[in-house]
């Protein structure tokens, strides 16, 4: 199966049972296979008018208690921002799928890229935290889908999976174990008790969900408002709410990150990568290993938020950070910050369509 293919497998394992997207090169094919298996379990699943509506579609059926997922890449990613903010700030748990391929714009809609690194993390207004997975391989689509599913109800926010065009229309033979029961059901309020949407002792907790059409009444709003969903100007109150929505990912960073750690002792170099480079990261490694190098290798899967703890371990006693990514060092910013003036971070881009190879890391990384 191919990238979209195992992304569709595991919405369905994970129990989406809420599809809206519009057809979009290269994701169109999760529209098309979840479009055949869901209503075979029950789901529903929506072409909507353009990519704007798609995700207002996947927030209503979230909220009204369905299990949703959307699907997009590049201009349908831009318009999804407003709506974005909507769900950080009604704390919507839905999962969006990034199948990135070159811009700006249109750009090369057939041809791949990692060029959303950042625009996942900031691209709608306010600056609040969101969660975003990247898999390397074509299994890796099946089981971070899965934990995207995870994430989202656990958090109570979107979760993006940033995929590429290379990985998700690339066939590949694997072994791949189904998941069964994955995600767990969702912590609703008790009927017949008063419910507050931010009823909240801590402000890292997440409030349970009351469904639309369900026992309470219920305010969902866009605009910041109080623990009853009224809409305020109270700083307290304000304050309070901000922070929730910052703690509740930040306090948990642990618990969120994801990273494969190949660290060799006495290693001084380190090539850290994520996504589709990461893969010529592994075969790079093997080739300078062979040639009686020193160096370690950490793969990302959880972007955002920056999974410090694991990167800062890794970069104990390396003298060179090795950073490839297809675009022009997106997530190389990220890393410079976290390490020490002694160390030196270079970055291996390629915009021209074309994958970085293994050679291309071991040349410009000063391991040829």
């Amino acid at each position: 199966m191919d990238g979209n293919q195992a992304v569709a497998l595991g919405a369905l394992d994970a129990g989406c049972d809420f599809f809206a997207g519009y057809p979009i090169t290269p994701a169109t094919e999760i529209l098309l296979h979840l479009s055949r298996g869901l209503p075979e379990v029950g789901g529903l699943v929506i072409q909507g008018e353009d990519e704007i509506a798609s995700l207002g579609f996947c927030i209503g059926a979230a909220m009204s208690g369905r299990r949703a997922m959307t699907a997009t890449s590049g201009p349908g990613i831009s318009l999804y921002s407003e709506n974005i903010g909507l769900a950080i700030m009604g704390e919507v748990p839905l999962v969006i799928v990034d199948v990135q391929r070159m811009g700006p714009a249109t750009g090369a809609a057939t041809t791949g890229a990692q060029g959303d690194t950042q625009f996942l993390r900031w691209g709608t207004s306010g600056g609040y935290p969101v969660i975003v997975l990247a898999p390397t391989t074509v299994k890796e689509c099946y089981q971070l889908t899965l934990k995207a599913f995870q994430l989202a109800e656990r958090f109570r926010v979107p979760v993006f999976l940033a995929t590429d065009k290379e990985t998700a229309q690339t066939k590949t033979s694997l072994e791949l174990k189904r998941a069964e029961d994955a995600v767990p059901d969702r912590i609703t309020a008790p009927p017949g008790e008063p419910f507050y949407p931010l009823g909240l002792e801590e402000l890292d907790q997440i409030p349970p969900m009351s469904p639309f059409g369900g026992p309470h009444i219920l305010r969902f709003t866009t605009s910041s408002h109080d623990k009853k969903g009224y809409l305020t100007k109270d700083p307290k109150a304000l304050n309070r709410l901000n922070r929730h929505l910052w703690d509740k990912i930040e306090r948990h960073k642990k618990e969120i990150s994801l990273v494969e750690a190949d660290l060799e002792q006495g290693a001084e170099h380190l090539i850290l990568s994520y996504g589709i480079s990461a893969r010529s990261a592994r075969a790079a490694l093997q080739k300078a290993r062979s040639a009686g190098k020193q160096v370690s290798l950490l793969t990302v899967h959880s972007l955002w938020p920056v999974p410090e703890t694991a990167i800062q371990k890794a970069l104990q006693g390396i003298r060179t950070v090795i950073v490839p990514e297809l675009n022009f060092g997106q997530y190389t910013r990220e890393i410079e910050r976290l390490t020490e003036d002694a160390q030196q971070v270079i970055g291996v881009h390629r915009v021209d369509g074309g994958l970085i190879s293994p050679d291309q890391i071991l040349e410009e990384g000063g391991l040829a």
